[in-house]
Parts: C-alpha cells; structure tokens; sequence
C-alpha cells in the first residue's frame, strides 16, 4: 500500500498536521515521514507568473508597439528565494511510494492555487488526490478534512477562477501600467523634478486609489452652511429637579413652515430669525401643553457574528492597528486553535456546525474572562434554538462560516500579547452574545405646543440588559460599558449632515438626574400643561463627509464602494465587493508602501499624497473605468461565477482581453498628456511644502516605484520591475 502525502500551506500548519494524524519519524529537510505517511509543506507561493521577458527578451524594453501584451499560453516559474522548498515538494509528489495527495493549503481560492502552481510545474500524473477542507484547525477539525476529503476535481471551478485572478491582474497590471507609464510618465516626471516616473495601476488598488482620492476633494470643495435651532428648556411644578430639554420644529402650522427662512424643518438660515422665533414665544403664558406622548418598547438584537471586514473595522476603530494588523492577529489566533478560519466573507454559522456548537461554548469555560457567560449559556441552553434563527444560514456561506472561537487552544491564551488577547476576548464576546436575549429599550417621544409652535424630545432607557451583559467591554474613558461593534455607529461620509443635530438622549436609571426625568416622563400625559423655562439659540454647522478610515475603508470595499452604516443592510445587499477578505489589508498596504496613500497611525485616518492625486488623475483622464467601485466589484462576481460553475473560464478570458485591449489601445491613441498640468497644479495647492520643495517623497516614489502589479496574496513574491526603458 502507497504512502499518503500531506501538503500544507506553510511549516506551522504542517507541523500540526503532523501532531493530530501522528505522523513521527524522520525529520527530513522541509518534511516529516512515516512509514505510512509524509507531510511537507510550502512557503506560501513557491511559483509565480513569468515577467513578459520571459516570453521574448524584446519585451523587457517598455515599448509602445509591444502593448498590448495577451500571451496565448502563460508562463510560469519558481521563485528563486524558495526554489529548495519547491523541489522538495515537487519530488516528494512524483515519488512512486506516494499514492495519494491531500490537498491542505488554506481553504480559499488562494490556498487552491498556491498548490495547483505547485502541481502544474510539477508535472505529477497518475496520484489520486484528495482536498482537505477545514475552517478550525482544531484536532477534531483536522481529522474531519481528511477523513471527508472530496477528489480534487471537485474544485476544479474554483481554481479556474484563481488562475484567471491572477492573470486579470498580472494583464492589467503589465499593460496599463506600462502603457500609462509610457504615455504620461515624462509629464509627471517633468511636473515631481525627476527623471522618469512610474504610475503604477491595478484592477483593485487604482479603484481605492479613486475613492480615497474622490472624498478628500468632496471634504476639500465642502462649504459649511451655519444655522441655528431654538431650543427649549420645561419642567412639570413640583418635579423642579427634572428639566426636559425639547427642540422646535417647523412642522405644518408652523409660522415658518415652507418658508425660505428655514435650513432644515429644525433649523434657520439666520440667527435673527432665531431670536424673532424667541421674542414671539417669550409671551405669557410661560408654558406649553403636551399634544403627544408616545411610549414604546423597543428591541435590539446581537449583530451577526464577525467575518473579516468587520472584525477589521472594529479594530482599526477600538485599537487603532492597521487592517493588516489584525489579519495578522487573528491568524495568529487561527493558527494557535483558538478562533476558527479567518479569511471568510461570512457571518454566520452553518447548519452542521450549529448542530455541534456547544462544545465551543463549553470550552470556553477555561477563559476565565468570560467563564460566567459561558456558563450561563449552558445552563440556559439557549444554543438549542440558535439554528433557527438568522445566526444560521447555510445559503449565506460560500467557502468558510464566521470567525469563531473554538472553545480549544486556550492554553495558548497566556503566551498572546495583550492586544492579541484583546481581539481574541472582542471575537468571544461577538460569539456568546449571539446565545443572549435582545437588549430592550424604553423609548420616550415628547410632543410640546406653545402658540402653534411645537417643541420635539425623545428620550431612552435600558430596560433589559440582554446581550450587552456579554457584548459590552469595559471602557477606560467613563468607566462604563461599550457596545462591543454593534455597528450602531461608523465612520464614513454623509454629505451635508448637520453637526449637533438634536438626537435621542439615553438616560441613566442609575443617576438621579436621571431617575427624576424618568418618573416625571413616565407620569405626564396628553394635555398637561408644562413649565418653559427658557427657550435659547444653538448654533450649529453643516459637515463635511468623513475621511476613510483603515476599517471604514475595508467596509466600503466590501460593499463595492458604499460605506454603509446600517448593519442590517448591509448583510442584506452584501453580494459583490473590491478585492476578497484574503486580499484586502494587502491592498491597502500596498498604496501605503507605494506612497499613494498616507495612514494616520494613532487615528487609522487615510489620507492620498500628492503622488497618489496625480496618478487619480491621469487614470480619470485615460482608463476612468478603473476608478469605477462598481464595474471592479463586477470583476470579482465573475470570478464568483466561474467559481460556482456559472460561467465558462474562457468567457471570463475574452471578456478580459477585450478590456484590457480596448483601454490599452485607448491610450495610445490618447493626446492629452498637456492637459493635466492645470489638474497637478490644483492638487499641489494642498501639498505646498512638498511642491516647494520639488519632487520630495512624491518623486521619490514616483521614479523608485517598483511593485506594478494590483492585489492578491502574491504580490510579496513577484519579482521588481523598476526600470522603464524609453
């Protein structure tokens, strides 16, 4: 009987390979052997796609009648750094005691086509091969893959879509950026002081470049308006103690209802009007009367389990690290058993795995941070029905279920940094919220009328706890709990929303400022009569949208562009997207390596350089589409497509080269290189100091830039084309 090879994706998880299915023996250079079994491993990507040189010399030169640049067949080749590893590999597949392949690379499009590159060059034939697909690496976990492994042609559709991303980026990559390079590359060169200039584009990271760019010339153009609300200030007699703080609203009856001197239905242009309002509400009677008392319960449910992007965004936003940052984190986490797989679009359980879920939930009974809760689930056996509800749902997965704590591993928890443990204990918390009751609120909408104007409040207070007893985390600033990303609040852009606009107020049943608003709001009634106090202006601006974030970015690239605050809508419209959950964090790195972009690492603020305007604008001015949120999410769903059997890979082809053709062929057509100085001059007012100083850092990266190449988790391992030949 033949032997059993197991290929991971790198040493670690080998090793652990190794450990659960109890291969011990010889320790050989880049593998473990048995006598029954072997397991080796790659470095991530031991291969990589062959520069146009490869193809022909010629092609090293940047020459215009060399583009566009669409070989029939690719060419592929070993990456020098890890060629050892590579023939290790390669020549434990082709020997003839080796039966059967498992496939254990990362279960992901990418980990699919780090091993087919493998086989591909390998030129193996004749071995059975069976794919290991897990979401934990849990013992148990391990053992499953393996024991229900599927033959490899059963993802056959999946690697056909990996090829074809890479070939997507490596063909525009090559061809825009050599073709922009050659077309407008003097121009900038002239404009940064340099000798030459690369523009360095990609099918994802030029769209990020767009949008980044695109909201700091919104803010940039942004013109506040001023306006002033009128708000009043009543109290019931005998209730002196509790003031209820109401705003006016220009509703129907309203003297200045569909007047020109309104901002808003709560706001006017001018102060003056605002005092005009005042002086007409300062006659006696000093009271007003309630026409409307609306008091209601309402619920808030837990948020859906993390996957990547949210995780990411709630980071970037609680800690300030990077997207990157936390990937690396919790793959950490992932690799020391203690969360399940972290690159996954998901966030929900599947059906199978909500059927087993108590045993997460149990050992977690070993985190004494979150032992009780844990407990409290168990005892209450709430989990029993969690199939039932919207934290399960087997259509919403496609390659892996929500990041999820194991309940394993937890002897790992005391070697973690205290930032590691952090994001370990936010994902826990996440996870048993899920098994606690919605948290209910006691909602207060007050309706007070004096002289046919009429005054607004509305009020809040936490009547049930539920599940913000396990959601909620300690926070330094006041002491209290936080909402733990409940996606209540996110960063983004909302054009024009007025700052200080009035908003509901939460009242503390603690404080007896507090307890005496509350009992004097749950005693009034329609028609009584309340006290005004004093009525005063507040003035108040319009705002410009907000800067990008690292995590709002990694939001908005999930959602094809729309940085969209509703969690609940965004599940429901989450579809297509910028780039994957294994490749996004790569991406935004990349613009920050390149000096497109700029991160404010104590805020997580994105900001674009004078570099990165440029390079926007020579995009808008020859291969707009690239900047387009929309037609790159339309790419990713027809990798999804090929991916899920949809559509053929060789229709995806012709679609591709026909693109990359006609926007290639566009350029060189193009002669408008003379017009953009007036666009660099604009943007080189925000940049003065380094416009002062001639090229500065943007020229540097201009002329030293070498990586051409957008996205994917191989970029690190592609070669450097710094030099462009004229």
């Amino acid at each position: 009987m033949g032997k059993s090879l197991f290929i991971a994706e790198k040493p670690s998880v080998a090793r652990e390979f190794a450990r659960v299915l109890g291969v011990k023996g010889r320790n050989g250079d880049g593998y473990v052997e048995s006598e029954t079994a072997i397991v080796t491993w790659c470095v991530g990507h031991l291969v990589t796609m062959s520069y146009p040189e490869e193809y022909n010399p010629d092609l090293k030169r940047w020459r215009m009648d060399t583009l566009p640049f669409l070989p029939k067949e690719f060419k592929y080749h070993v990456i020098n750094d890890v060629k050892k590893q590579f023939e290790i590999v390669s020549g434990l597949m082709k020997r003839q005691d080796v039966e059967t392949i498992y496939v254990c690379t990362d279960s992901g499009r990418e980990g699919e086509y780090i091993y087919r590159l493998v086989e591909q060059l390998s030129g193996v034939s004749g071995k059975k091969r069976r794919r290991v697909w897990i979401d934990s690496q849990t013992e148990e976990e391990i053992i499953r893959g393996v024991k229900n492994a599927k033959d490899l042609s059963e993802y056959d559709d999946l690697a056909a879509s990996a090829y074809l991303r890479a070939k997507e980026d490596y063909l525009m990559g090559i061809n825009f950026s050599r073709v922009l390079t050659l077309k407008y590359g003097p121009a900038v060169a002239s404009y940064l002081r340099e000798k030459r200039a690369v523009i360095s584009v990609g099918r994802v990271m030029t769209c990020v470049l767009g949008m980044t760019v695109r909201r700091e010339r919104e803010i940039r153009s942004f013109v506040k308006t001023p306006f002033y609300r009128v708000i009043a200030s009543f109290d019931q007699p005998g209730k002196e103690a509790a003031v209820i703080e109401a705003e006016w609203k220009a509703v129907e009856g309203s003297r200045y209802f569909g007047t020109p001197a309104l901002y808003k239905e709560n706001g006017l242009k001018e102060k003056k009007s605002a005092q005009e309002l005042i002086d007409f509400l300062s006659a006696e009677p000093m009271e007003g009367t309630v026409t409307s008392l609306e008091k209601k319960k309402e619920t808030k449910n837990p948020p859906l389990l993390y996957n990547l992007a949210e995780l990411q965004n709630d980071c970037s936003k609680m800690f300030k690290i990077s997207p990157d940052e936390t990937l690396k984190i919790v793959q950490e986490l992932y690799e020391k058993k203690l969360v399940t797989y972290p690159r996954t679009d998901a966030r929900v359980l599947s059906s199978a795995v909500a059927k087993e879920i108590h045993k997460n939930i149990a050992g977690l009974g070993k985190f004494q941070t979150l032992a009780p809760f844990a407990a409290e689930v168990l005892k209450s056996k709430t989990y029993e029905g969690i199939a039932k509800t919207r934290y399960v749902n087997d259509k919403q997965i496609t390659d892996h279920y929500a990041i999820i704590p194991t309940g394993q591993g937890l002897s790992a928890l005391s070697g973690l940094s205290p930032l590691s443990l952090k994001i370990y204990e936010l994902i826990t918390r996440r996870f048993l919220s899920i098994f606690y009751p919605p948290a209910v609120y006691q909602r207060f909408s007050l309706n007070v009328e004096k002289q046919g104007e009429h005054f607004f409040a509305g009020y809040k207070v936490l009547a049930v706890e539920g599940y913000l007893k396990v959601a909620a985390l300690p926070s330094k600033n006041t002491g209290k709990n936080q909402d733990a990303g409940s996606g209540a609040v996110r960063d983004g852009g909302e054009n024009g929303k007025a700052a200080g606009q009035e908003a509901e107020r939460e009242l503390d049943p603690v404080d007896d400022k507090g307890k005496g608003l509350l009992a004097m709001l749950g005693g009034l009634k329609k028609g009584q009569k309340l006290m005004l106090l004093k009525l005063e202006i507040k003035e108040g601006e319009t705002s410009p949208p907000k800067r990008y974030t690292s995590g709002s970015m990694i939001l908005a690239m999930e959602n094809a562009g729309q940085l969209i605050e509703d969690e609940d809508l965004r599940a429901q419209i989450k579809g297509s997207g910028i780039g994957t959950s294994a490749t996004r964090a790569e991406i935004l790195k990349k613009l920050f390596h390149i000096q497109y972009l700029s991160l404010a690492k104590k805020t997580q603020v994105i900001t674009p350089t004078l570099l990165g305007e440029i390079v926007f604008d020579v995009c808008s001015a020859s291969m707009k589409q690239l900047l387009n949120p929309e037609l790159t999410a339309s790419w990713e769903k027809g990798l999804t497509y090929v991916a899920e059997g949809a559509i053929t890979p060789d229709e995806y082809m012709q679609k591709l080269e026909r693109f990359v053709t006609l926007r290639t062929n566009g350029v060189k057509q193009a002669n408008n290189q003379s017009l953009l100085r007036p666009y660099f001059d604009e943007a080189a007012k925000f940049y003065k100091k380094q416009a002062a100083q001639g090229a500065g850092q943007a020229g540097k990266a201009a002329s030293k830039q070498g990586k051409l190449y957008g996205g994917g988790k191989q970029d690190e391992k592609r070669g450097n084309e710094n030099e462009v030949s004229l």
